[in-house]
Protein backbone atom coordinates (compact mmCIF):
# COMPACT_ATOMS: atom_id res chain seq x y z
CA UNK A 1 0.00 0.00 0.00
CA UNK A 2 1.41 3.24 -1.14
CA UNK A 3 1.70 5.92 1.83
CA UNK A 4 -1.01 8.04 0.41
CA UNK A 5 -3.96 5.20 0.30
CA UNK A 6 -2.57 4.43 4.14
CA UNK A 7 -3.00 8.09 4.82
CA UNK A 8 -6.22 7.93 2.94
CA UNK A 9 -7.65 5.10 5.10
CA UNK A 10 -6.49 6.51 7.96
CA UNK A 11 -8.46 9.72 7.04
CA UNK A 12 -11.44 7.71 6.58
CA UNK A 13 -11.20 5.66 9.50
CA UNK A 14 -11.17 8.26 12.15
CA UNK A 15 -13.66 10.15 10.49
CA UNK A 16 -15.96 7.36 10.74
CA UNK A 17 -14.48 7.01 14.57
CA UNK A 18 -15.74 10.63 14.79
CA UNK A 19 -19.40 9.91 13.61
CA UNK A 20 -19.50 6.77 15.88
CA UNK A 21 -18.42 8.75 19.08
CA UNK A 22 -21.18 11.14 18.47
CA UNK A 23 -24.27 9.59 17.01
CA UNK A 24 -24.02 6.30 18.72
CA UNK A 25 -21.81 6.19 21.80
CA UNK A 26 -22.88 10.01 23.11
CA UNK A 27 -26.64 9.25 22.94
CA UNK A 28 -26.11 6.32 25.34
CA UNK A 29 -23.45 8.09 27.83
CA UNK A 30 -24.51 11.79 27.40
CA UNK A 31 -20.79 12.75 28.68
CA UNK A 32 -20.08 16.22 26.98
CA UNK A 33 -16.30 15.19 27.39
CA UNK A 34 -17.14 12.70 24.60
CA UNK A 35 -16.91 15.95 22.46
CA UNK A 36 -13.14 16.12 22.99
CA UNK A 37 -12.63 12.40 21.60
CA UNK A 38 -14.98 13.48 18.93
CA UNK A 39 -12.59 16.60 18.18
CA UNK A 40 -9.25 15.02 18.30
CA UNK A 41 -10.67 12.09 15.78
CA UNK A 42 -11.80 15.12 13.38
CA UNK A 43 -8.52 16.68 13.76
CA UNK A 44 -6.76 13.64 12.86
CA UNK A 45 -8.71 12.68 9.91
CA UNK A 46 -8.31 16.31 8.44
CA UNK A 47 -4.78 15.90 9.00
CA UNK A 48 -4.82 12.59 7.26
CA UNK A 49 -6.50 13.66 4.36
CA UNK A 50 -3.86 16.47 4.04
CA UNK A 51 -0.76 14.14 4.56
CA UNK A 52 -2.38 11.48 1.75
CA UNK A 53 -3.20 14.62 -0.73
CA UNK A 54 0.63 15.59 -0.19
CA UNK A 55 2.04 12.21 -0.33
CA UNK A 56 0.25 11.83 -3.62
CA UNK A 57 1.30 14.79 -5.16
CA UNK A 58 4.82 13.98 -3.81
CA UNK A 59 5.10 10.07 -5.26
CA UNK A 60 4.67 12.53 -8.77
CA UNK A 61 7.37 15.08 -8.22
CA UNK A 62 4.91 17.56 -8.35
CA UNK A 63 6.27 18.99 -4.91
CA UNK A 64 9.63 18.59 -3.08
CA UNK A 65 9.92 16.12 0.02
CA UNK A 66 8.66 18.10 3.03
CA UNK A 67 9.42 17.64 6.67
CA UNK A 68 7.22 15.76 8.80
CA UNK A 69 5.09 18.77 10.99
CA UNK A 70 1.28 19.93 10.78
CA UNK A 71 2.82 23.25 10.02
CA UNK A 72 5.46 22.33 6.85
CA UNK A 73 2.55 20.30 5.25
CA UNK A 74 0.16 22.83 5.81
CA UNK A 75 1.90 25.38 4.22
CA UNK A 76 2.79 23.18 1.23
CA UNK A 77 -1.12 21.52 1.10
CA UNK A 78 -2.15 25.29 0.80
CA UNK A 79 0.08 27.57 -1.46
CA UNK A 80 0.64 24.27 -3.89
CA UNK A 81 -1.93 21.32 -3.60
CA UNK A 82 -5.13 23.22 -3.23
CA UNK A 83 -5.07 25.62 -5.88
CA UNK A 84 -3.87 22.79 -7.82
CA UNK A 85 -6.98 21.26 -7.39
CA UNK A 86 -8.96 24.18 -7.06
CA UNK A 87 -9.66 23.19 -3.60
CA UNK A 88 -12.80 25.30 -1.68
CA UNK A 89 -10.07 27.83 0.25
CA UNK A 90 -12.77 27.14 3.33
CA UNK A 91 -10.54 23.83 3.60
CA UNK A 92 -7.54 25.90 4.63
CA UNK A 93 -9.26 27.68 7.73
CA UNK A 94 -10.89 24.17 8.45
CA UNK A 95 -7.77 22.49 9.26
CA UNK A 96 -6.07 25.89 10.54
CA UNK A 97 -9.45 26.26 13.20
CA UNK A 98 -9.34 22.89 14.25
CA UNK A 99 -6.06 22.96 15.20
CA UNK A 100 -6.48 25.86 17.00
CA UNK A 101 -9.38 24.58 18.95
CA UNK A 102 -7.31 21.46 20.03
CA UNK A 103 -4.13 23.53 21.12
CA UNK A 104 -6.49 25.89 23.09
CA UNK A 105 -8.01 22.85 24.66
CA UNK A 106 -4.33 21.77 25.46
CA UNK A 107 -3.68 24.80 27.10
CA UNK A 108 -6.62 25.83 28.66
CA UNK A 109 -5.87 26.11 32.54
CA UNK A 110 -9.47 24.49 32.93
CA UNK A 111 -12.23 23.07 31.27
CA UNK A 112 -15.59 21.52 32.08
CA UNK A 113 -18.56 19.99 30.76
CA UNK A 114 -22.29 21.95 31.11
CA UNK A 115 -25.06 20.47 29.93
CA UNK A 116 -24.86 19.44 26.41
CA UNK A 117 -21.77 21.89 25.70
CA UNK A 118 -17.71 20.76 26.51
CA UNK A 119 -16.69 24.39 28.06
CA UNK A 120 -12.72 25.36 27.32
CA UNK A 121 -11.43 28.46 29.66
CA UNK A 122 -8.45 30.35 28.33
CA UNK A 123 -5.82 31.35 30.43
CA UNK A 124 -8.20 35.10 31.14
CA UNK A 125 -10.94 33.00 31.82
CA UNK A 126 -12.60 33.55 27.99
CA UNK A 127 -14.76 30.82 27.54
CA UNK A 128 -15.14 28.60 24.38
CA UNK A 129 -17.98 26.06 23.94
CA UNK A 130 -17.54 22.93 22.24
CA UNK A 131 -21.31 21.48 21.57
CA UNK A 132 -22.94 18.59 19.76
CA UNK A 133 -24.25 20.84 16.86
CA UNK A 134 -20.74 21.99 16.54
CA UNK A 135 -19.06 18.93 16.25
CA UNK A 136 -21.56 17.54 13.63
CA UNK A 137 -20.86 20.37 11.16
CA UNK A 138 -17.31 19.93 11.73
CA UNK A 139 -17.85 15.87 10.40
CA UNK A 140 -20.41 17.14 7.71
CA UNK A 141 -17.39 19.53 6.65
CA UNK A 142 -14.20 16.99 6.97
CA UNK A 143 -16.94 14.38 5.49
CA UNK A 144 -16.60 16.16 2.07
CA UNK A 145 -13.06 17.36 2.36
CA UNK A 146 -11.84 13.55 2.69
CA UNK A 147 -14.60 12.66 -0.13
CA UNK A 148 -12.49 15.38 -2.66
CA UNK A 149 -8.76 13.79 -1.41
CA UNK A 150 -10.14 10.32 -2.16
CA UNK A 151 -11.29 11.66 -5.62
CA UNK A 152 -8.06 13.43 -6.34
CA UNK A 153 -6.07 10.52 -5.31
CA UNK A 154 -8.28 7.93 -6.52
CA UNK A 155 -7.72 9.15 -10.28
CA UNK A 156 -4.11 6.80 -11.50
CA UNK A 157 -4.70 4.27 -9.04
CA UNK A 158 -3.41 1.24 -9.79
CA UNK A 159 -4.41 -2.14 -8.09
CA UNK A 160 -1.44 -3.75 -5.87
CA UNK A 161 -0.05 -6.70 -7.64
Amino acid sequence: MEPFQAARELAAQKLRIADHILTATYPLVKDPRLLVAVMDNIFLSLSHGMTAALHYERQRNRIPAFADTFEAKFRLFREEVMPRYRLNPDYASLLQGTKELILERKRSPMEFARKDCYVICSEGYRTRTVSIQEMKQLIGKARVFIQEITHITAKHEYPSR
